[in-house]
């Protein structure tokens, strides 16, 4: 096994570097023009594919391609029939929340995660617009850092009733079925940010505390979730499916199906049966 804590360093300034080339097109400085395209209807910009190079050849570079297999959002279908048999395999998100991009709401991330057998190991979360980094390794910890280097400890929220949870909402991928599950929990405090990433650093930073995703057409993808993920399990919370399923990554389907929920951990139980009560009425109506 690689040393974590040397990979980690690397993939920290590799993130850095990587907010900075999106920052770049975010603010439209020199030749970086965003150039708009969609991929079954969600947006992929000249700045989602020059991160994704980005990362990708850093990445290579410093570390090869004998110990590891490498899955991005752009070219997951090109490395597809490697990533299964791959002990150790880098889920990338090189631009989370796309939309929230284009609209210049400033809640858009980078996701770089390192899974080892399905599950993450490594993870960083980067948010450009907040100049803030976070990050991960399992067993040891969620870290923030900011851009002067300064880094502290993250934690979730705790003590507090079931009632005054607050719930980080999307603004862009809401349905009826979400909506109605939403009107039904015992947490009606709701707050709007884009993101997974942008989510889940909220919940780090105790401005929320549950965040859930509810699968229909289509669903999210490896990485969309498995950075943040560690990011919150490291601070004290947990993440799973609403039957209390951990996620599982690099299996074969890059799709996250069914409800998810992540939460500070106190009430995370009670919320996943509540949802699974709630989606059963819901489909009696």
């Amino acid at each position: 096994m690689p040393d974590l804590q040397q990979i980690l360093e690397l993939t920290r300034t590799i993130a850095w570097g990587a907010a900075d080339v999106l920052r770049s097109y975010y603010r439209g400085e020199g030749e970086n023009n965003l150039a708009v395209a969609y991929k079954q209807d969600d947006p992929v910009t000249s700045a989602d594919l020059a991160v994704n190079h980005y990362i990708l050849s850093k990445l290579q570079a410093n570390l090869g391609k004998e110990d590891f297999t490498y899955i991005s959002e752009e070219t997951y279908k090109e490395e597809q029939a490697k990533q299964v048999s791959s002990k150790l395999t880098w889920i990338i998100d090189p631009l989370d929340g796309t939309r929230d991009f284009l609209e210049k709401t400033g809640e858009y991330a980078i996701h770089i995660a390192l899974v080892e057998e399905k599950r993450p190991i490594l993870a960083v979360v980067a948010v450009p617009e907040a100049e803030k980094l976070y990050y991960a390794i399992k067993g040891a910890g969620a870290f923030v850092e900011t851009r002067n280097g300064e880094t502290r400890p993250v934690q979730v929220s705790a003590n507090k009733p079931v009632e005054d949870l607050t719930v980080v909402v999307s603004r862009s991928h809401r349905n009826q079925r979400l909506d109605y599950l939403m009107q039904n929990l015992p947490c009606q405090n709701q707050k709007a940010v884009g993101s997974v990433g942008c989510k889940i650093s909220t919940i780090v930073e105790q401005q929320a505390d549950v965040y859930i995703s509810l699968s229909g057409k289509s669903a999210p993808k490896d990485w969309d979730m498995a950075a943040p993920e560690l990011i919150l399990t490291e601070a004290g919370g947990k993440f799973t499916h609403f039957d209390g399923a951990p996620l599982l990554y690099n299996t074969g389907d890059i799709s996250q199906w069914g409800g998810l929920i992540a939460s500070n951990g106190q009430f995370h139980e009670v919320l996943c049966q509540q949802a699974q009560r709630i989606l059963s009425q819901w489909e009696q109506v």
